[in-house]
């Protein structure tokens, strides 16, 4: 007989990363739960008391007695609700790149029964849980995804749960993000909302559809996109009009219903990335959707407008770029976390080392171990030297450099430096340059 109640439910979490660690410590302090992650390394130290994500603390992971890590699948049989948290990156022609989600889809597949459900986190375009991975799940089980209440006999469950972590964001934990929930039936759609509604204390919001659900998490992240492109071109307007673009939106804003945006670098594995899953499905059905795509080309375009706009304040300022010793503060997507996927310094790194610079960047958030094979161009310091470059960049605001403030940050220059805020975080009569 299939669970009545959310308290029957034996919960799994598959995949331990940003999303999926929080998400289990959360349900842990409740029940007991599995967490599963094919990487063995991340489960040896998570064992052993650390989060390299910087999400929870040896004394969080300690105190989590009901959370059992694990690697075996075989682990996992004794649940009867497997969470699915995983990436949903884009391949390098910017299609969705479902490899991960299916592959995690396979691997529950392996060991689910009857009734049992199988609820998804990762951001995906409508219809992608109930059409690609749920048919999965029919084609390696023999099992279909239950349409009914009424009809349940040799059937699964799905439900849909997008995830809304904030990485880097302690007043943002899991718990105080409003969880949109979904299922396939009403009565699943009710036992996953019961489910999260026991760990999410700024409450639960039941879409009417796991594709309402879908659709729901895949804008949030396009709106913002489109409107921090709009902000970016913008700039690049007021530019031209030798206007100083945060003084422009600052009177802008004194307006009840402007919205507070800033220009700048846009990556990371979420506004960087998911839009273009939207964007296949509309080009997919035959729309061809303009605007979000403009906003995600202007956007990408930023790092090297940036690049060439400090290489012009360079010679302007008499340094040859060629051989120009340059500090980069920041190489994290964002702020205040070790994250650095999709992070767009990248590519202002790149694009000054393609003018001869030498860079150098600095971040007290990220280790040389986690920088993959593709990054090993990136030279990652410990700690910049004084009085040493010729260029200084601010390109992301991590709160050690903003209380280190402008006049220290100005000390690892030499005496006829160039520097450029790429997060407009000091006042503008500070630096040489700003977005």
């Amino acid at each position: 007989m299939w669970p009545k109640s959310e308290d029957e439910l034996k919960v799994a979490v598959i995949g331990l990363g940003y999303v999926g660690l929080p998400l289990a410590a959360a349900f842990a302090k409740t029940r007991s739960v599995i967490g599963f992650d094919v990487d063995k390394d991340r489960i040896d130290e998570l064992k052993q008391g650390h989060d390299v994500t910087g999400e929870l603390s040896e004394e969080d992971l300690f105190e989590l007695r009901s959370l059992k890590f694990t690697t075996e699948v075989d682990d996992l049989r004794v649940c009867n609700c497997y969470i699915i948290t995983v990436p949903t990156p884009v391949d390098s022609a910017k299609r969705p790149d479902l490899s991960p989600l299916l592959s995690a889809t396979k691997l529950v597949a392996g060991v689910i029964s009857q009734h049992d459900i199988v609820v998804f986190e990762s951001t995906v375009y409508p219809g992608a849980t109930e059409e690609d991975c749920g048919q999965l799940i029919t084609d390696l089980t023999g099992m279909e995804c239950a349409q009914s209440d009424n009809d349940t006999n040799n059937k699964f469950f799905l439900g849909y749960s997008p995830e809304r972590i904030n990485p880097g964001d302690p007043n943002h934990s899991v718990k105080d993000i409003v969880k949109v929930t979904s299922g396939c039936t009403p009565k699943v759609a009710d036992l996953v909302d019961d489910l999260y509604a026991t760990v999410i204390r700024a409450g639960t919001y039941k879409a009417e559809s796991i594709k309402v659900a879908e659709a729901a998490k895949v804008i949030e992240n396009i709106q913002r996109d489109v409107n921090i492109a709009l902000i970016n071109e913008l700039s690049l307007i007021f530019e031209k009009l030798g206007l100083d673009t945060n003084s422009v939106l600052k009177a802008a804003g004194t307006k009840w219903n402007f919205l507070n945006f800033k220009p700048g670098l846009v990556g990371g594995h979420c506004i960087g990335v998911d839009p273009y899953y939207l964007t296949y499905k509309a080009v997919e059905l035959g729309h061809n959707p303009e605007l979000i795509l403009a906003g995600r080309r202007l956007n990408d375009s930023m790092a090297d407008h940036i690049v060439k706009r400090i290489v012009k304040g360079m010679i302007e300022k008499k340094i040859s770029p060629l051989g120009a010793k340059v500090l980069v503060l920041g190489l994290t997507f964002k702020e205040n976390c070790p994250d650095v996927r999709n992070s767009k310094v990248f590519d202002l790194v790149q694009g000054l080392g393609g003018f001869g610079c030498s860079v150098e960047v600095f971040d007290p958030h990220v280790l040389v171990t986690s920088l993959d094979a593709k990054n090993t161009s990136i030279k990652l310091i410990d700690e910049p030297n004084r009085n040493e470059y010729d260029v200084l960049i601010l390109a992301v605001a991590h709160s050690e450099f903003l209380e280190l403030g402008i006049s220290e940050i100005k000390t690892y220059g030499v005496k006829n430096h160039f520097i450029f805020d790429v997060k407009s975080a000091f006042p503008p009569d500070l630096t040489d340059g700003r977005l």
